[in-house]
């Protein structure tokens, strides 16, 4: 099969994303406005939570799609139109994803700005309304979160194609929002717990991140174009590895990640108390004095050189290696996965480009 390849253009890709969101929240702050300004300050939150990214996974579905239906030379614009609408609705569960994970972690920031419960809770403070801040703004996070999560459905669910190709991709997407947020609820179970073994911090990784951020877009997309069973196993065979090596990368950077490039404070996964792999295996394998060090640093403030004498420890254990190995050894599985598997030659090239951009990247 060949076709799909050409006139590949991911900026054009990633701006088309963009605006199908922006058009799409338009249309909801139409029906929002008359509720006033507050729903109007709601509205701006969600532009902002929407706006910029990678869009890896809306980038997935697409090739999903186009693994099992390649565009031919006379596709009308129409139909480009609602497949990439419905490869943003995916950008929409990620945003509200972000949304409340910023809350629940307590984190500061989101790609270098206040996270939205820090924005709303400060426009209470400034404001000197009545009652907490705080308390304000992680409502508007959980208000904000559960309207994108309820917008992400229906723009899936109108994006244009025909209902008996959309109807299967919704059941594959109540699936991937269900293991997602599930998954949360075991991160925030074991942070709670303030342990997790290897077999547990990836069993977090997997259903939190792993699927819904390649796996399940590619079922997605691949349902789309009227995939069968056996072409959805083989997406998987690619997908879930990649996403798996995908979040060891962004524990890695949760931890090394240059703030100037992350938006994030330095350590930022260590300031959150973040039970991953990266630090499981640090626990299993450094001394009993730095590992207690590690242990009890974990969910704190830190200082810059606090942060540093801790990735000193999990350099030092061997465990920052060992999850750069892991994530290339997982690569080279998704790629010989992808090799093999039966879909158009052109979207294979490109879901190879994805998969080395997903698994190399600094932020």
């Amino acid at each position: 099969m060949t076709g799909a390849r050409a006139g590949w253009d991911s900026e054009r890709f990633r701006a088309g994303v963009q605006q199908a969101l922006d058009e799409f929240l338009e249309e909801q702050g139409a029906r929002l406005a008359p509720l006033g300004e507050d729903a109007a300050r709601l509205m701006a939150e969600a532009r902002i939570s929407v706006s910029g990214g990678k869009r890896f996974r809306a980038a997935f579905c697409y090739w999903g799609h186009r693994a099992v239906d390649p565009a031919p030379a006379d596709a009308l614009p129409t139909d480009e139109g609602a497949l990439v609408r419905a490869c943003a609705a995916l950008e929409l569960l990620h945003a509200s994803a972000l949304v409340h994970d910023d809350y629940m972690d307590a984190s500061d920031t989101r790609r270098g700005r206040p996270a939205t419960h820090r924005t709303f809770g400060a426009e209470h403070r400034a404001d000197e309304w009545r009652g907490d801040p705080e308390q304000y703004g992680a409502a508007a996070a959980i208000l904000l979160g559960d309207l994108l999560l309820g917008w992400s459905d229906e723009m899936l669910r109108r994006c244009g194609l025909p209902w008996d190709r959309v109807g299967p991709a919704l059941d594959l997407f109540d699936q991937c929002r269900s293991e997602v947020i599930a998954g949360q609820f075991l991160d925030v179970s074991v942070q709670a717990r303030g342990r997790a073994d290897v077999d547990t911090a990836m069993t977090v990784l997997r259903y939190k991140s792993a699927k819904y951020s390649i796996e399940r877009p590619l079922h997605i997309g691949a349902a789309l174009a009227g995939a069968e069973p056996a072409t959805l196993a083989a997406l998987s065979s690619f997908g879930l590895p990649l996403g798996e090596a995908f979040q060891l990368r962004d524990d890695l950077l949760g931890v090394f990640g240059d703030p100037e490039t992350t938006g994030k404070p330095a350590g930022d996964d260590l300031i959150e108390g973040k039970r991953t792999v990266l630090v499981a295996l640090t626990l299993d394998a450094a001394a009993p004095a730095e590992a207690a060090r590690l242990d009890a640093a974990l969910g704190r403030r830190l200082t810059r050189d606090e942060v540093e004498d801790l990735r000193r420890i999990i350099d030092g254990s061997g465990a920052h290696a060992q999850v750069e190995s892991v994530i290339e050894e997982l690569a080279r599985l998704a790629v010989s996965a992808l090799d093999v598997a039966p879909i158009d030659n052109g979207a294979r090239d490109v879901l190879r480009e994805l998969a080395s951009a997903a698994t190399q990247r600094v932020v």
